[in-house]
C-alpha cells in the first residue's frame, strides 16, 4: 500500500516544518542521495531509513533541524566533521545543505565508509568531502584535525559523555559540537556537564523537538571549549565508553 504521508516525499509540508527550504539544486541533489542510498543499501547494509518517511524524517530532517542558524547562511566557509557517520548522516545531508562547508566524515567500519566516499563521489562532492576510516579516538589525536573543526556532529553515537570527549577535542577555541540526543534528562545533564568540566568545555545550548509522524523527541546539545582541552583526551581507543567522563571520578588528568 503507498505510503500516502505528507511527509514520505520532500514536499512544503517538510520543509515549513524545518523553517528551510533547499533550492531547485539541493532538492535534486536530495532524491539523487536517497536513490544513491537505496542503491547502496541493497549491496551494503547500510540503515534500514532509505524510503518514504523513515528517510525524509527520520535522516533529512533530523540531520538539519538542529543547523538551523548555520542554514541561515549556508555559503559560509566551515569546517565540518560527522562523528561515526555511518551511512553517511547527517554528514551528506549537511554537505547538501551548507555548500560552502567542507566535511569530514569518520567512521570505523570499512565497508560503511566504502559506500559513503562512493556516494560523495557521485554526487560530486569529492573535493570537500573526506572520508576517514578510523576510530575517533585517534582523529581527535591527529594533527590535522585536533583543534580544527568550526562544527563536530555526532548522531546515534554513544552516551552524553562519551560523544563530549569525542567532539570537544576536534574543536577549535570558537567551534561548537552538536550532540544530537533523544529524551534528555537532569541526570543527563549532570554527566555531560562533568565530563565537560574535565574536557575543559562547557554547554550553550539545548534545543527539543519532536519529529513528525510520531517519529520521537529529540535534543540537541550544542557544547564548546573554553579552553584547550588536556592532551589526554580523547583517551586510548575504547576507553571513552568503557570508562565514560560522567561517571569516573578518578579522571582528572591534564
Amino acid at each position: 500500500m503507498p505510503d500516502t504521508s505528507p511527509f514520505a516525499n520532500p514536499g512544503p509540508e517538510l520543509w515549513k516544518l524545518l523553517g528551510w527550504s533547499p533550492d531547485a539544486g539541493q532538492l535534486r541533489q536530495f532524491i539523487e542521495l536517497q536513490q544513491l542510498l537505496e542503491d547502496w543499501n541493497s549491496r551494503v547494509n547500510l540503515t534500514r531509513l532509505v524510503e518514504g518517511e523513515d528517510f525524509w524524517i527520520a535522516q533529512v530532517f533530523d540531520s538539519l533541524w538542529p543547523l538551523l542558524p548555520e542554514l541561515m547562511s549556508p555559503d559560509t566557509a566551515r569546517r565540518c566533521i560527522d562523528v561515526g557517520t555511518g551511512g553517511g548522516f547527517p554528514g551528506l545531508a549537511v554537505a547538501i545543505a551548507l555548500p560552502g562547508a567542507e566535511l569530514t566524515l569518520v567512521d570505523s567500519v570499512g565497508r560503511k565508509t566504502a559506500a559513503v566516499a562512493a556516494m560523495a563521489k557521485s554526487m560530486g562532492f569529492g573535493d570537500r568531502v573526506l572520508v576517514r576510516t578510523e576510530r575517533v579516538e585517534r582523529t581527535g589525536q591527529d594533527p590535522s584535525c585536533r583543534g580544527t573543526f568550526d562544527l563536530a556532529m555526532a548522531r546515534a553515537v554513544g552516551a552524553a559523555p562519551v560523544v563530549a570527549e569525542y567532539l570537544v577535542p576536534l574543536l577549535r577555541r570558537s567551534g561548537e559540537g552538536l550532540l544530537y540526543r533523544g529524551r534528555w534528562q537532569d541526570t543527563d545533564d549532570m554527566e555531560l556537564k562533568s565530563a565537560l568540566k574535565l574536557l575543559r568545555a562547557r554547554s550553550m545550548r539545548l534545543q527539543r523537538m519532536e519529529l513528525p509522524c510520531q517519529r520521537g523527541a529529540r535534543t540537541l546539545i550544542r557544547i564548546g571549549p573554553e579552553a584547550a582541552t588536556p592532551r589526554a583526551y580523547p583517551r586510548a581507543t575504547g576507553m571513552p565508553s568503557k570508562m565514560p567522563l560522567g561517571v569516573q571520578a578518578d579522571d582528572s588528568r591534564s
